[in-house]
Parts: structure tokens; sequence; C-alpha cells
């Protein structure tokens, strides 16, 4: 094999597309716009929304590329031809290798907003890692999502001009935002998770309970925002929510199949009103 600087960098550069792909990016990319987006409405200004998308989407890919070496194993099992590592067109160590280089890159990153909001941000990041690496297995599987996403909004906040904790409603909806997001990123996957032991709290409920569940976890997140925010609830807000509801009972009730997949995109269209929400709402975080 040739240990010649080209020949190095030849086959780091034809394995990028594939540890792209490795990386999760669309979630990655959703995260880091919606945060920095978040970022931008509560005041941060320019440099701290690109101090923040920055520390997001280094923090984002690590996760990605950790859930990627971590499941290398179980994906080769299933069958996953999507996973690069899965299908041999990366080895697991270039994902572990990349991930801890994106977790490296993070930490001065994310210390660009200040001590507190990096911490913060950091701490998200060590959540991620512990899903991946032990919590996805347990019946505390929603727990890191919950505490990673309930999270964000302090992110912003402790890194403004004049640092404070984020108000409890935009905490509490961004919690239960992560608890969704765990049911829902799950659902499709169930019967692969059993098979090959991982366990976590929606494996445990099974396909029928979640697909209840992952939707009304979102409506309820609508509902902490609408109500918990500052000023009266108007008619316009009377109206969302009644959307949402409409939303969550059409796309619960009326499929006939176990696999359809109406409840999962019940709880993306409730996700997206839920975020349109909280971002409507960014100057009142703090």
């Amino acid at each position: 094999m040739s240990l010649h600087p080209s020949g190095v960098l030849s086959r780091t550069t034809r394995r990028v597309p594939a540890l792209l792909r490795s990386c999760h990016l669309g979630p990655a990319l959703a995260v880091t716009v919606f945060v920095t987006a978040l970022a931008v409405a509560a005041g941060r200004g320019s440099a701290g929304a690109v101090a923040v998308a920055a520390a997001v989407l280094a923090g984002q890919l690590s996760v990605g590329w950790c859930n990627d070496a971590a499941d290398a194993r179980r994906d080769t099992a299933c069958g996953r031809g999507d996973k690069p590592v899965a299908n041999g067109e990366l080895p697991p160590r270039a994902v572990a290798v990349a991930a801890g280089a994106a977790l490296t890159l993070c930490v001065p990153l994310s210390l660009l907003s200040g001590t507190a909001a990096g911490t913060a941000h950091l701490g998200m990041v060590v959540a991620g890692w512990a899903y991946n690496l032990w919590l996805k297995h347990t019946v505390c599987s929603p727990l890191p999502y919950a505490a990673a996403f309930g999270a964000l909004p302090a992110f912003v906040t402790l890194g403004l001009p004049t640092p404070s904790w984020p108000a409890w409603w935009a905490m509490a909806a961004g919690a239960l935002l992560g608890v969704g997001a765990h049911v829902v990123n799950v659902l499709p996957d169930i019967e692969d998770d059993l098979a090959t032991g991982v366990r976590g709290l929606p494996q445990r409920l099974g396909r029928p309970a979640c697909r209840w569940l992952a939707p009304f976890v979102m409506l309820a997140a609508l509902g902490v925002i609408v109500a918990g925010a500052p000023g009266r609830v108007g008619s316009a807000d009377r109206v969302l929510a009644a959307a949402a509801v409409i939303v969550v009972v059409a796309g619960t009730t009326v499929p006939s199949r176990a696999r359809s997949r109406w409840p999962f995109r019940a709880a993306i269209v409730v996700t997206g009103m839920a975020v349109a929400q909280l971002l409507l709402r960014g100057s009142d975080l703090a």
C-alpha cells in the first residue's frame, strides 16, 4: 500500500461523498438552520449567528458519524445498503475518526459563544454521543433527545450580550420536540431494531403505540409554545392549534394499515408548525 501523500489525499478525497452520506447530513443541516434562525430571532447578531451555525454543524456531524460508527455491525446485519459503512464503502474506523475530529472542532467553536453557552452546547453534543453509545439500548432512550433539544434555547440565550436562561416554555417545548423527534426517527426501523437487540423506549412500546405517540408529542410541544409564550392567546393561535389537532387526529385515525406513513407525516407537519411558532417568538426566549 502506498503511503505517498498524493495517494493518501486521493483516498481521502474519494471517501468524502461516502462520509457526507454517513453523517446524517439532512437532519444535521435542518438542526443547524433551525438553531441559527433562532439565534437571529433572539438577537445574537450576524457574528453570533455564524458562531452558532459553525458550532451546531460540527456537533451534529460528530453525532451523525458517531451513530454510524456505533451501528456498523447492526447496519451490516440488517443489510442497510444506504449506509456507507454497512455496504463496504467506508471502514468503521474512518467514520469513527471523522466523528472524533468533528467533536474536537466543536469544542472551540462552541466556546466562541462564551463559556456558559458553549458548555450548554457541548452538553447537548455529549447527550447525543451518550445516546449512540449506550442509552439507545435502554428504556431511557428519550432522555438524551429531551436534554439536547431542551438545551437548544439555552445555547442561544446564554450567548446574548446580556446572558440569561431561556423562558421555561421554550425549554419545555424543545424537550418535547426532542422526544417526538426520537420517536419519529425510530418509527420506520422498529422491527430491524428489535431484531438486532436495540430496545429503547419506542421499540418496547411498539409500532402501534408510536404511531400515536409521535404526532401527539409534537402537538404537546406546539401547545406549550402557544400557551406559555408571553401575551394573550389570540384567534390566530386558536386557529393554528385547531389545525394542528385536525392534522394529528386525521393522520393517526384515518390510515388503516399498520405501516402507513400518515402518522409520520402528521408528526412532521405539526413539528413544522411548532418550529415556526418558536422562531416567531424568538425575541421572547430570554
